[in-house]
Formats: C-alpha cells, structure tokens, sequence
C-alpha cells in the first residue's frame, strides 16, 4: 500500500459517526457543558441558604442566559417549572441562536433543588438534547414508575415482573448473589411497599432525598455500587436519563403514572396507554443525542462547585450517544467574571 492510499485510509471517518449538515454534531457537546457549568455556578451560590426557588431561579436564569448562545435551534420539550411551581424554562420554548440544527431539549438546571437549598449531596444542573420530534412528550404526566439497571441486565429485566423475579434476573446476569444487589430508590411514603419487597427479595436499599438522575447514571455504570434503580420519579428526569442511557448501555423502562383523575384524563385524551411500559428507545427515538451535567454539590456522580480564592471549580459529565463517548470535564473559571451570578441577598 502507498504512503498515499495509507493517509487516504486512515483519515476516514467511521461512517456511523458521521452526521449531515442538518443533525447535530460532535461541537454541541461542550457547548451544552458550558451552559450546566453557568446553571451550576449560579445555583452554587444558594446552596446551604434554604430557598430552593431562589436557588432555581439563579440556575434558569443562567442556563437560559448561556443556552441563547448555543449553535442549534432548539425547542424546550420537557421543563421542570410547571411540577414545582418556580422559575421555569418553559414548555415550548424557543432555545439556541436560531441557526443550526433542530434539537429537542430537556432541561433541568437544578435536579434536586432541596439538595442544593440543604447543602445535600447530589444536586446536579442537567440539559438533555435530540433531534427534532425523538423525545416523547409525556402530556403533562410528571411522574412515572422506573426501572434502570446497566448493560448486563438490560435485555432480561421487564417493568411488568414482579420486584422480586427482576432483581433475581440482574443477579443472573450480574454473576452475583441476590444479597449482593444495592437498589436505589427515592425516600418517599409511596415506596413503603416497594422497599418490603426489595429487601424481602434479599437485597439492599440504598435511598436517596431527591435528584434521581445521578441515581439512574449511577444504576447503568459499573464500578458505583448500585445495581438498579427502581420507584416512582419524574418523568422529566426519566426522559433526561433516557439520553444518558443511550450513551452508557444498560436501560431505562418506565410507565407513566398520572398522580390524580385530572392528569390521568389529559394523558388519555394524548393517546397515551397508561399500563405500556416504555422503553429507552421509546423515551428518546433517535441515536444522535447528548446529556450534560455539572455538579451542584458534591455526590456519587460529580464533585459540586467549589471555591478557590480567586476560582470558582466545577466538574462535569457529557455523553454522546453517536460516538459512545463518555468525558469529565473539569472547569477552573475565574471568579470575577462570573460575578454576575453571585448570590443576591
């Protein structure tokens, strides 16, 4: 082979990284990382403070400030204001300086807004985007049932078995003893009786006070000592997931569940079939998505934001479903200039 044809070979772009000119690329990554970094800069400033809607508000504030700055042309598919009653970047939104690709986006700009307003470990800014039209519209259903669990289980376990036979299945294919299992779950009263069944099944629970999104992640990577995720949580944050899940393997499965006779009447009139269980595929469609994350406080994902004298320190997550990758960012930003996000008493 010629020195020539060998260059020709080499410099060849894997056809199933490719994209058009249309979709969106490989750039979007750090763009997206940019605008968790503001949102959690500015939600760092609130935390310990005890105000979970100013902390919020500080992080929209942020994230729609930096998002403005974004090459795509983005519509806001699933927001978090209309379920907590603050700041919100709305449904329908128009996000991104308009040129570009068409995207779906997810935004969360604090996951777990008590976490950060507490001090707690595991409040995270996160941003979810996807071709235009992939990622499903819930209708106003903002919560769900959900199973997560990673790569080894993800073909075997099935929402509709009962608690019981599906952590014995990921026992199966994890290669482990069922007591060996750590199962992630939201400490809340309506999971009394799924905790009964976890751990009369033989395996542990591991619980935590908000922010689902870091537990899902933490279900499908390896190495985390969690081996499922299971409950009742946002339906935002399921969809958010379902990006991330794309990139790391594994599997989100989940059936919407309406919390009073209003929301369940309007997800019928959408159409919705409130006993299917929906899969990753079905929570986001395509394979040309991205997820984001920055921490807020410090938590089994991500350091949060931190203070050096004349630094503000921040880690972060991206993940590319296209090319499988998954990078940690770390940020050293230099304070002043982020001033303009410092906390207003």
């Amino acid at each position: 082979m010629s020195d020539a044809s060998r260059s020709t070979r080499y410099s060849i772009l894997s056809p199933a990284l490719a994209v058009g000119d249309d979709e969106p690329d490989r750039n979007l990554a750090l763009e997206l990382v940019r605008v968790t970094e503001a949102a959690a800069i500015a939600g760092g400033h609130w935390v310990g403070f005890g105000d979970k809607n100013k902390a919020d508000g500080a992080a929209v504030d942020a994230m729609r400030s930096l998002l403005s700055t974004v090459h795509f042309n983005g519509v806001v598919v699933i927001g978090e204001g209309e379920k907590d009653e603050a700041p919100m970047l709305y449904n329908g939104e128009h996000v991104g300086d308009g040129t570009g690709p068409e995207c779906d986006v997810a935004v969360d700009p604090i996951d777990g807004t008590r976490l950060a307003a507490l001090g707690i470990n595991n409040a995270l800014a996160v941003l979810a985007v996807a071709e235009r039209g992939t990622m499903f519209d819930p209708s106003a259903v903002f919560y769900m049932e959900k199973l997560v669990t990673g790569p080894e289980a993800a073909d075997v376990v099935d929402l509709r078995l009962p608690v019981k036979q599906n952590l014995h299945l990921i026992a199966k294919a994890k290669g482990v003893k069922i007591n060996q299992l750590n199962v992630m779950i939201l400490d809340r009263d309506r999971h009394r009786g799924l905790v009964e069944e976890i751990r009369e099944a033989g395996a542990r629970t591991k619980f935590i006070m908000d922010g689902d999104v870091a537990g899902a992640i933490a279900a499908a990577r390896s190495g985390t000592g969690v081996d499922a995720l299971m409950g009742i949580g946002g339906t935002p944050e399921g969809i958010v997931t379902a990006c991330a899940i794309k990139t790391l393997g594994g599997v989100i499965q989940g059936r919407l569940w309406p919390t009073n006779d209003d929301e369940k009447q309007k997800a019928i009139d959408a159409g919705h079939d409130l006993d299917r269980v929906l899969s990753t595929d079905d929570l986001v469609t395509g394979d040309n998505c991205y997820f984001a994350a920055t921490g807020i406080t410090d938590g089994d994902l991500l350091r949060g934001v931190r203070y050096a004298k004349d630094k503000v320190l921040t880690q972060s997550i991206v993940m590319r479903s296209k090319s499988g990758t998954v990078r940690f960012v770390d940020g050293e930003h230099q304070a002043h200039k982020w001033e303009s996000y410092s906390r207003q008493s």
